[in-house]
């Protein structure tokens, strides 16, 4: 036979993992258990990791809005689970451009919570009402490895994240319905509130409260029954 008879075998595009980071790594290999495999093919796509029964898992580690039609999809498939980390505590340790001589280490002031959950969702806020989907917070604690060699952020100043690497795990936080969001809801079943009392009331900034309003409100959690003043007001939907 010859080469250009030979039938060509159909690739699935893979991802680098060159540049993938210790947490997504560490992650990945976590969640795929044992007799699981990694960076498996899957209908169209490349996953990070199946089970050995078989659930597939994603881990996205910033905003989920790119998981949007990989979970419609995938979830037609069959079980998915995407996990989510929420660095509790970070631990920044600044090096010099060479990546080898540490300058500092401080510790961050601002500690990751749950509710970070919504600054990642709020780009495919309805993704919870999809079937087989699963979405886990894994909550750690992470050294984030930064150095000072002028290819970063102009927000940082040059300094680039070179790599996040998990140090503690907690208890993860499991969604697997949209009832389950409503533990994001600290009022009683009939009482209303607005963007601004959900706030003060969980002490979340303004802007996550409002993105964890939209989202709740996309999944069918709450529902907006009035306005006062320039506030929309919204409780728990009853069903």
């Amino acid at each position: 036979m010859s080469k250009n008879s030979k039938k060509r075998k159909k690739t699935v595009p893979s991802i680098g993992t060159k540049n993938e980071s210790s947490l997504h790594h560490t992650l990945k290999f976590h969640y795929s258990g044992s007799g699981g495999v990694t960076e498996t093919s899957i209908g169209d796509y490349v996953c990070d990791a199946q089970t050995s029964e078989g659930e597939i898992i994603e881990v996205q580690t910033g905003s989920l809005g790119p998981l949007k039609q990989k979970a419609n999809d995938l979830t037609r498939i069959g079980k998915l689970r995407i996990i989510h980390p929420v660095a509790f505590q970070k631990q920044i340790e600044l090096y010099d451009a060479t990546g080898k001589k540490l300058i500092r280490r401080r510790k961050s002031p601002r500690k990751g919570s749950a509710w970070d959950l919504f600054d990642a969702l709020i780009y495919a806020p309805e993704l919870p009402l999809l079937k087989n989907l699963t979405i886990e917070l894994a909550v750690i604690d992470i050294v984030e490895k930064r150095i000072d060699d002028g290819s970063g952020s102009w927000r940082r100043k040059g300094v680039r994240i070179a790599d996040r690497i998990p140090t503690t795990r907690y208890e993860a936080i499991i969604l697997k319905k949209p009832k389950d969001y409503d533990q994001f809801i600290p009022f009683e079943k009939n009482k209303p509130f607005t963007v601004k009392t959900l706030s003060e009331k969980t002490g979340i900034s303004v802007a996550l409260a409002r993105k964890t309003i939209y989202t709740l409100s996309k999944i069918g959690i709450i529902e907006r029954i009035g306005k006062e003043g320039r506030a929309y007001i919204y409780k728990r939907k009853t069903t």
